[in-house]
């Protein structure tokens, strides 16, 4: 069996989208000698993929909670800071305390919206253990997290979207699976190259993204290789530019160690 990516097979599809066009496209995509296809995921990988997608909606519906209720309480007069840490330590004292601006119907329904918050929390900790329990029982995880600014969450995200990787020929394509290259519009010879592609898997670009941001924020002062490049780039470019370039690299040293089955290791 082979799968191809929808935005592969629209191109050949003839006329209105149905069954039989649908159909006669996939057939032509299928025969054409440079189409790429995907490899099935086993179910190991997509087990660990549910995972994620659970963790994800649930951080999402949690942010969505705090910012909702934030907006409610300042029709009360009272703010809480842009933080789910502020939100925590703040929320509980705002129901508890008799002085404030709150009526009895609204302090009851504030109380809702924190057991609801509450059970949130501990649902997406529950998904953090699983993932802690993952990494610590699948070798190509730990791997993986050989490599500065990878974690349990980047770690066994990777293994659920590609798992060892070796469906990519090289570094360089899984990176611009990630979105992480430059988009190029070139015509006439002459190479015009744009911002990131942002193609293919958002998630684990985003998780890049963050790794690499705490990679640069950690950089100033060491002497290793990467560390001194990460720094001078920033020096020159600008901290959102060398967070994206770092995120880069970093998805480049991660499909190397997955796939070659390599640890990292520190250049001077």
């Amino acid at each position: 069996m082979k799968l191809i990516a929808p935005q592969f097979v629209i191109p050949y599809r003839q006329g209105n989208k149905n069954d039989y066009n649908d159909a006669l496209a996939i057939a032509e995509a299928a025969q054409r000698p440079n189409m790429r296809f995907v490899q099935p995921k086993p179910v190991e990988q997509q087990d660990v993929q549910m995972l994620h997608r659970m963790r994800e909606r649930l951080n999402k519906q949690s942010t969505a909670l705090v910012n909702q209720v934030r907006g409610m309480l300042a029709e009360y007069g009272i703010v809480i800071a842009k933080s789910k840490a502020a939100f925590r330590r703040a929320f509980p004292d705002i129901l508890s305390d008799e002085n404030n601006e709150l009526t009895v119907k609204g302090r009851y329904i504030f109380t809702q919206l924190h057991e609801e918050f509450i059970d949130i929390e501990k649902r997406l900790k529950s998904c953090d253990a699983q993932i802690l329990e993952e990494r610590n029982t699948n070798p190509v995880c730990q791997r993986v997290e050989t490599s500065p600014g990878i974690g349990p969450i980047t770690s066994t995200a990777f293994y659920a979207a590609v798992g060892e990787g070796k469906d990519f020929s090289n570094g360089r394509h899984f990176s611009a699976w990630c979105g992480l290259v430059p988009k190029q519009h070139s015509s006439g010879g002459k190479d015009n190259l744009l911002g990131i592609s942002k193609r293919g898997n958002a998630y684990l670009r985003t998780l890049f993204i963050h790794g690499a941001r705490a990679v640069l924020q950690r950089c100033g002062g060491k002497q290793d290789r990467l560390s001194r490049w990460a720094y001078a780039l920033a020096e020159r470019k600008g901290f959102n530019k060398a967070c994206v370039a770092v995120a880069n690299k970093l998805a480049r040293m991660t499909w190397a160690i997955a796939a070659r089955e390599d640890e990292y290791r520190t250049f001077a």
